[in-house]
């Protein structure tokens, strides 16, 4: 059995697919192998899997951005739905909005208030054009109706480093990363992203109970298959990825990324992705974005 995963080792992506798989090796008495395939924004990774033969034996460990931003950033050789079968979600990981703490603004109220009165001179950083950092920021900015200037850096380390030093004074970063910072009183935080609440930071409120309705920007992990998959496989898949991620020691090392455990049907997945799909393209029109 071959994961692919999007991205280099060592990210969020690559994690993951080495938490579970060794519990998919036992459940299924085949080994996995975690197979890298880095590059062209994920792209690479999903031509691989598009091309693979629809036997179950190539499953790609789908990210949030690949499969709903990229169709609106670049001439992709492969389709969402003609190419994959969904699997199932397999965990989100929501941001955190957190502010330099030169920045007057103890709510999101009041930074939103900040933002509006004082137009284009705060600075936000995230991990570069077309980042999950930088979509959430100019989603939010649509909504809010404020005006920050973009400052993208090369990764979500280098984005961090800004904004602790005051080079830039806004971020949306992940909450593992970000939480120690704010414990330290580096950083201020001000609410999270998701839909409800974040397990690792339940104390803070999110953005949409604090004025902003329906605003839900998480990152999510997702198996797929090739297209024309026996539906038998995807059912086999998706019941032995379910069972561990509910593993206990499994849940455990997936807290300690961020990431909370979700999952999903194949129909619940494919419309996740369509939905999400459109809230993208929409804001990489209106925001201008083009691929670096």
């Amino acid at each position: 059995m071959r994961l692919v995963v999007p991205f280099a080792a060592g990210g969020g992506a690559d994690t993951l697919s080495r938490i579970i798989a060794p519990k998919l090796s036992d459940a299924l008495g085949q080994t996995w192998v975690v197979d890298n395939r880095g590059g062209a924004a994920g792209n690479l990774a999903a031509e691989i899997v598009a091309d693979a033969a629809p036997d179950g034996h190539t499953v790609f460990m789908g990210f949030s951005t690949v499969l709903t931003v990229n169709p609106s950033l670049y001439k992709l050789r492969w389709n969402v739905e003609r190419s994959f079968e969904p699997v199932t979600l397999l965990a989100t990981a929501q941001y955190i909005l957190v502010v330099h703490p030169s920045v007057k603004a103890g709510s999101l109220k009041e930074f939103v208030a900040l933002a509006r009165q004082k137009a284009g001179a705060l600075n936000y950083a995230s991990a570069g054009v077309g980042s999950p950092l930088h979509l959430a920021a100019e989603l939010f900015k649509k909504r809010a109706g404020v005006d920050m200037v973009h400052l993208p850096y090369k990764g979500g380390g280098p984005a961090a480093a800004a904004v602790l030093a005051g080079e830039a004074q806004v971020i949306f970063g992940s909450v593992a990363s970000s939480l120690p910072h704010v414990k330290a009183g580096k950083l201020r935080a001000l609410a999270t992203t998701g839909s409800k609440r974040s397990k690792v930071a339940p104390d803070l409120p999110t953005i949409a109970e604090s004025g902003f309705a329906g605003f839900d920007v998480s990152s999510w992990y997702a198996f797929l298959v090739p297209a024309k998959t026996p539906a038998a496989v995807v059912n086999r898949l998706r019941d032995e990825a379910i069972k561990a991620v509910a593993l206990p020691d499994v849940q455990q090392a997936m807290a300690r990324q961020g990431l909370e455990v979700e999952t999903s049907t194949p129909q619940q997945l494919a419309q996740r992705i369509k939905v999400e799909t459109t809230v993208w393209a929409d804001v990489v029109k209106t925001a201008g974005i083009r691929a670096e």
